[in-house]
């Protein structure tokens, strides 16, 4: 099945100081002013956050769910399809994006997300 932006957006807007907003015309998800999160212009791919170590394990494991472009290849990012990734696996990767860009302060307030 599928993952939709109806999605993206529901598990996004769950998390902590999570706002959504345009940016390049898409649909765009921040903690308070930092981008988690982008809807590219498909509607199929998301940009997502992550630790620039861990793109590379995740591209390997699964390419058809993760990749990157070389517009990306030096930001700590990572390309998400979501006609291929399971809703799990998104919904971890999007808390994960949310723990990447969020204060310190605010992950700390939030334990159960920290994990």
């Amino acid at each position: 099945m599928a993952a939709t932006l109806t999605l993206v957006r529901r598990l996004a807007l769950a998390l902590p100081e999570v706002t959504e907003r345009l940016c390049h015309g898409t649909p765009t998800f921040y903690v308070r002013k930092k981008l988690m999160l982008r809807m590219w212009e498909d509607g199929e791919t998301l940009v997502c956050k992550l630790p620039m170590e861990l793109r590379d394990t995740l591209i390997d494991e699964a390419p058809d769910v993760f990749s990157t472009t070389d517009h990306y290849r030096d930001y700590p990012t990572v390309l998400i399809n979501l006609n291929a990734v399971s809703p799990s696996v998104l919904a971890t990767r999007i808390t994960a994006a949310w723990r990447e860009v969020a204060p310190a302060k605010l992950v700390a307030q939030h334990p159960t997300l920290s994990t």
